[in-house]
């Protein structure tokens, strides 16, 4: 295959080539290739390297009501996303056991449409599950500092979450923490979208993201912070404590929460300002049935904005963010810090992993158009910018981090 003329997007920059493919690979780049086989004609669209979403949970075996594989790869694919990782929760059972872990490849295996990889989960009691984990492939591990919402995914206590980080570091894997210090976390005084969000202050985010880099320099462990959503708690990262964010913290202030009432509602909550944007952005779609959503107690409304098969086009809309940016931020970077060989760019010897955009269009997120299980989104009337031509990957496969076969 050969994919002719278009505008090739990466971290790097712009440029107008020819992509050729052998299996599955791409084997050259340059201007007027030949090649054997299919001829796209990418003339007039961009190329982006396909899109990696490494925080979504697609909650299969288990929650299949809330969302499934199928589901959830397809919605993704048509986003422009070629490659996810999905987190340990809210599947039954969490993925916490190799016992756990093997089912839920077994069920990527029958029903993704993308390649995939699978985060395991740090709970007390699962220590000793750390190791085998790894053996198997998992791409790292995940922890709460604050209960999950799930009762099956209880918070990591103090010797938990240092145990397990001296652990990780000892098995060069990572940890991705949901940074919450749950002493600064209280009950809302009310049923309001205000008394939801005073009831998780920033402070919380921030106390937990300095602890989190303690132990990290105490350990020596990798660690990644999931959703942040405040900049004082950005200003923490560095070093072996990376981060990200979500479209929804790029968007959307507390005043907005008003507005959209319970689809809206999310942990971290939305602050009093926007996130800047930061070198990793993921949806972290957490989806549900909707009627979990609706009512006007914002305590009884689950928390989770679907957005996976969306995330690229609301940044591509941004103006202050240019293809280049959304490569690297929803691509490069994250194959970079959680060493995914062979995707995040367009290049010789990588996955033929493409997104081909047509940047002219313009719209708005549409529910009518969402390939989710439950087909909603707080998104929704939100502009987005680039139609998908086309996605192009080859058969899906389990990943796992680089250095483990």
């Amino acid at each position: 295959m050969i994919v002719r003329g278009g505008t090739v997007v990466t971290a790097r920059g712009l440029d107008v080539a020819d992509i050729a493919i052998e299996d599955a690979r791409i084997v050259q780049v340059g201007r007027d290739l030949d090649a054997d086989g299919e001829e796209v004609d990418a003339r007039g669209l961009h190329v982006f390297p396909g899109g990696i979403d490494s925080h979504v949970h697609f909650n299969e075996p288990g929650r299949t009501d809330w969302e499934d594989i199928a589901h959830g790869s397809a919605a993704l694919d048509a986003g422009g996303y070629t490659c996810f990782v999905d987190m340990p929760l809210n599947n039954l059972p969490v993925t916490t056991t190799v016992e756990a872990f093997d089912a839920k490849v077994a069920a990527m295996t029958r029903s993704s449409k993308l390649d995939f990889g699978l985060w395991g989960g740090l709970v007390p009691g699962s220590l000793d599950e750390l190791a085998p984990l790894v053996e198997r492939g998992v791409m790292g591990f995940k922890a709460f500092m604050c209960p999950s919402g799930i009762e099956e995914f209880p918070a990591a206590d103090e010797r938990t979450l240092r145990e397990g980080m001296r652990r990780i570091a000892e098995l060069d894997s990572i940890l991705l923490v949901h940074a919450e210090d749950p002493s600064l976390l209280g009950e809302p005084q009310g049923p309001s979208a205000r008394d939801f969000v005073e009831s998780r202050p920033p402070e919380a985010e921030v106390g937990a993201i300095e602890r989190c880099v303690a132990l990290s320099r105490e350990t020596g462990c990798r660690v990644h912070i999931v959703h942040v959503s405040s900049a004082a708690g950005a200003d923490l990262l560095g070093g072996d404590v990376s981060g990200e964010t979500c479209p929804h913290y790029l968007l959307y202030t507390e005043d907005d929460l008003e507005r959209m009432g319970g689809a809206g509602k999310c942990a971290p909550p939305f602050r009093r300002e926007r996130m800047a944007m930061m070198p990793i952005v993921v949806s972290d779609h957490p989806p549900s049935t909707l009627d979990l959503k609706e009512g006007d107690d914002f305590r009884k409304v689950w928390g989770g904005i679907s957005g996976c098969q969306s995330t690229r086009q609301l940044l591509l809309a941004m103006e202050n963010l240019g293809p280049p940016d959304v490569v690297a931020a929803t691509s490069t970077n994250i194959a970079g810090r959680f060493r995914i060989r062979d995707k995040g760019d367009i290049a010789p010897g990588f996955d033929a992993d493409l997104w081909l955009v047509d940047m002219a269009w313009e719209g708005t997120v549409r529910r009518e158009d969402l390939l989710y299980k439950n087909a909603f989104s707080a998104h929704e009337g939100q502009k987005i910018r680039g139609r998908t031509v086309r996605t192009i990957h080859g058969a899906p496969k389990f990943i796992r981090p680089a250095g483990r076969s």
